[in-house]
């Protein structure tokens, strides 16, 4: 398996728990810390839960960014052996074709008609 297909997977995971995160979350403010009581109360001295869905939510999009651009990378740094033949140098002078013509033939020039 290659570190590109490994980089895919994470992508695909990460959006998975992206989609939970934001789905979970309410766009009034109210969300999963309405229903444990009031908004402004702690449970057992963890911050509110809205917090930590709002910082889970920026955690998560820039660890898709930094996996979406280290698969890039990935991509990138791989062997030759998927390079088109035009790229080398040999390529180069088999693409170009043998048929090109040595003149330009000469077009009649046209006469106004009356």
């Amino acid at each position: 398996m290659s570190s590109f297909s490994i980089f895919i997977a994470l992508i695909i995971f990460v959006c998975f728990l992206l989609v939970l995160v934001v789905m979970v979350q309410n766009p009034k403010g109210g969300g999963l810390s309405s229903s444990f009581g009031g908004g402004g109360q702690q449970m057992g001295g963890v911050q509110k839960t809205s917090d930590f869905l709002d910082r889970s939510t920026w955690i998560l999009a820039g660890l898709l960014l930094i996996l979406i651009l280290l698969s890039n990378i990935s991509l990138n740094s791989g062997t030759s052996a998927t390079d088109s033949r035009l790229l080398q140098d040999d390529g180069i002078q088999e693409a170009i074709p043998e048929a090109i013509p040595e003149t330009i033939p000469e077009v009649p020039e046209e006469t106004p008609q009356p």
